[in-house]
């Protein structure tokens, strides 16, 4: 009943800030008109003053007088016409229609559309009642875990919980005592050090800090092939400008990790971007995939200068392209294709091979967002149109 009652209250108060101009509109006129003629008034007089004080003339005394007179003239009839019902008719109809409009039609059309799109009688749905049953509401889950932990502090299990969403949701520094919680209440392991060194590298944008490598080394004292503790720390190396150092880091990990693993694509980036070959460290893994080198070619590859080896590698890229146009089908091809070009710095024909990978896999598919996620990864426009 509350809700009808202040519905009602606002419904009037706007109504009258609506109708508030219409009704003034015409004393307003009124008073203007009014005040007009007073001012010719005033100009007769100070014309009499100015006469008699020999200031003008005679004749220019009546030129002037005629001119105010036909202008006071001009006022005076235009107040008696706003008084003929015969030329009041058609305005005052106009206001009633739009008084009439403002306060009736508007507020029925106003709760017609509620009752349509809205859905009075849904019941109230306060805080409490909402943290009970959040559904798929995360904000308000993780209001619901805040005010548990707020309670209970203690509770590992809790902050385990509220780590990653904090995380995911771009909180990097809740996430940072969610994770710092969470290790000294439910202890350290390989898992739980590495998700706080990666924290700790997102909130330093990317640098891995002397804090971070720290503790992504305990994560890997605990699980000694933990790519992502191999990964940052390789990074580490690469940041403090040890490049053949952090290429063997890289390429290690490259040779542990499985073909389709998820971080080998940054992986590759990172061995050609310290002098190493993309696409090459993982040896002879998946070499039956269509486009990947032969282990005769990592062979040779290897025993090149890097200006061959950079020339072969065009070469090979190139002959991948050639393949794909005969066979676009290839997923696992163009996501290499694209990947190529990029790491050879041809952005232009990696934005093609992805509008061309995108005509065989749509963007509305698995693969065709795989295609952009990986475009979007290595910095290229995915605002792409199919050829």
């Amino acid at each position: 009943m509350l809700f009808w009652i202040l519905v009602a209250v606002l419904t009037a108060i706007v109504g009258a800030v609506l109708l508030y101009p219409l009704l003034r509109g015409a004393k307003v006129a009124e008073d203007g008109r009014a005040g007009e003629a007073a001012v010719y008034r005033d100009q007769l007089r100070e014309l009499d003053r100015d006469l008699a004080g020999g200031l003008i003339s005679p004749e220019e005394a009546g030129y002037a007088r005629a001119e105010i007179g036909r202008r006071l003239l001009a006022v005076s009839n235009a107040g008696q016409s706003a008084l003929k019902p015969s030329v009041v008719k058609m305005p005052a109809r106009g206001y009633r229609f739009s008084q009439a409009f403002i306060i009736v039609l508007l507020p029925v059309v106003g709760l017609c559309l509620y009752l349509a799109k809205g859905n009075p009688g849904l019941p109230s749905q306060p805080l409490e009642a909402r943290l009970e049953h959040p559904g798929n509401d995360l904000a308000i889950s993780i209001v619901k875990v805040e005010r548990h932990l707020a309670q209970h502090p203690d509770d590992g299990k809790g902050w385990a919980v509220l780590a990653p969403i904090y995380f995911k949701t771009n909180r990097i520094g809740d996430a940072e005592l969610a994770y710092r919680n969470v290790i000294r209440l439910l202890g350290p392991s390989a898992e739980r050090l590495g998700d706080l060194g990666e924290v700790l590298v997102m909130k330093a944008d990317g640098i891995v800090t002397a804090e971070a490598r720290s503790t992504l080394q305990q994560s890997l004292a605990l699980d000694t092939d933990n790519p992502r503790a191999l990964f940052y720390l390789a990074l580490a190396l690469e940041q403090d400008g040890k490049a053949a150092e952090a290429k063997t880091a890289f390429e290690a990990l490259a040779k542990q990790s499985p073909a389709d693993a998820p971080w080998m694509a940054a992986v590759n980036d990172h061995i050609a971007k310290n002098g190493g070959t993309a696409d090459m460290a993982q040896g002879s893994a998946n070499t039956n995939a269509p486009g990947n080198p032969t282990a005769e070619q990592v062979a040779a590859a290897n025993a090149m200068n890097n200006g061959d080896r950079q020339q072969m590698i065009r070469g090979m890229v190139e002959s991948l392209d050639a393949k794909l146009k005969e066979d676009p089908r290839n997923f696992e091809g163009w996501m290499r294709l694209i990947r190529s070009y990029a790491v050879l710095n041809d952005k232009d024909r990696a934005v093609d091979a992805l509008k061309r990978g995108l005509k065989t896999f749509p963007a509305d598919g698995g693969e065709g967002q795989q295609l952009l996620a990986l475009a979007k990864e290595l910095g290229l426009p995915t605002e792409v149109t199919q050829q």
